[in-house]
């Protein structure tokens, strides 16, 4: 992750870009509507990225209604003490998103309203995107954890499991064709059964808990 902070003003950005974010729900209804007249998020509309759209729309809608969260991670999200927005960078067309998002959007239900998920679209926000690549790339999705009060920043995750990560980077420094490799990391999720993440997130929530704590006796 690069943070130029030269760049960007975080307290003042990120004030604003969560303005003019949207809510899941607001997010989910972009997606659909757009899907209605053939089309997807972003600039590209051709047919290969509205298939992209559809598709993925049909993953998250799977998600939404199969995936739960992990016992010992609703655990943890529900003693969070401290309200906290977690600022999301995404796509529809995303297919690292299609299978991400609503496992971020189950986990953070489970804070009893500790959480806010807030969205954003990539293309429309590439000063946000800027700041928050991977490896020099503006991968999504990206979420950005910070304190609902003083926008101090805990973390950021994204644009998916460490362990897909690095399968994603033994894939292409072996010269795999892209098509082949984004294939393989939709078979490694169907295999993973959400567990990745969870695994994650618990141990992101004691960091960003430690950091609030810290912050706190100041």
């Amino acid at each position: 992750m690069e943070y130029r902070k030269a760049a960007f003003n975080f307290y003042k950005n990120m004030k604003e870009y969560v303005e003019k974010s949207m809510t899941y729900a607001e997010y989910i209804k972009v997606i659909d509507d757009l899907l209605l007249d053939g089309k997807t998020t972003g600039e590209n509309q051709s047919e290969e990225m509205y298939n992209y759209g559809k598709l993925n729309r049909q993953r998250m809608h799977r998600l939404e209604k199969t995936a739960s969260v992990n016992d010992s991670l609703r655990e943890k999200m529900r003693n969070i003490e401290h309200k906290q927005i977690w600022l999301i960078i995404t796509e529809g067309w995303c297919g690292d998103a299609a299978q991400n998002i609503p496992i971020i959007e189950k986990i953070a239900n489970e804070s009893g309203g500790q959480i806010e998920t807030r969205y954003v679209l990539r293309d429309k926000n590439l000063e946000l995107m800027d700041a928050y690549l991977t490896n020099n790339a503006r991968s999504i999705p990206k979420l950005i954890a910070f304190d609902a009060e003083n926008f101090e920043q805990f973390g950021t995750w994204g644009p998916r499991p460490q362990i897909a990560m690095d399968y994603f980077y033994e894939m292409r420094e072996s010269g795999m064709e892209k098509p082949q490799i984004l294939e393989n990391i939709q078979r490694w999720y169907l295999a993973d059964k959400n567990q990745a993440i969870q695994m994650e997130f618990e141990s992101l929530l004691n960091i960003w808990t430690k950091k609030k704590e810290s912050a706190a006796t100041l």
